[in-house]
C-alpha cells in the first residue's frame, strides 16, 4: 500500500485493528479524517463486525478462512446489493 491508494481506490481493507493503524499512517490520516470512508476492516461489512484473527498466532487457519468467506460474501453483499 502507498500513499497514493486513497486516491486510487474506492475502498482500503484490512483484516484488523493493526492493519488499519497502519494503513492510516501510510495514508498520512487519522481515521477520523477519512471522509470518504474508504478504509475498513473486511468484517465491518458483515452481521458481526470485528478483528479477522491472523492464523499464524492462532493456529486456528479453519477459523480464519470462514471469517475471511463472511467478510467477501458481506463486502460483495454491500458493493453489489440485492434488488
Amino acid at each position: 500500500m502507498e500513499k497514493g491508494d486513497y486516491e486510487r481506490y474506492d475502498y482500503l481493507i484490512g483484516m484488523e485493528k493493526y492493519n488499519l493503524s497502519n494503513m492510516f499512517r501510510i495514508l498520512g490520516m487519522r481515521p477520523e479524517e477519512d471522509e470518504e470512508h474508504k478504509v475498513w476492516r473486511l468484517l465491518d461489512f458483515g452481521r458481526r463486525p470485528r478483528d479477522i484473527a491472523d492464523p499464524w498466532y492462532t493456529g486456528n487457519f479453519d477459523v480464519t478462512y470462514e471469517d475471511i468467506v463472511e467478510g467477501c460474501e458481506a463486502f460483495l453483499g454491500y458493493v453489489f446489493p440485492a434488488g
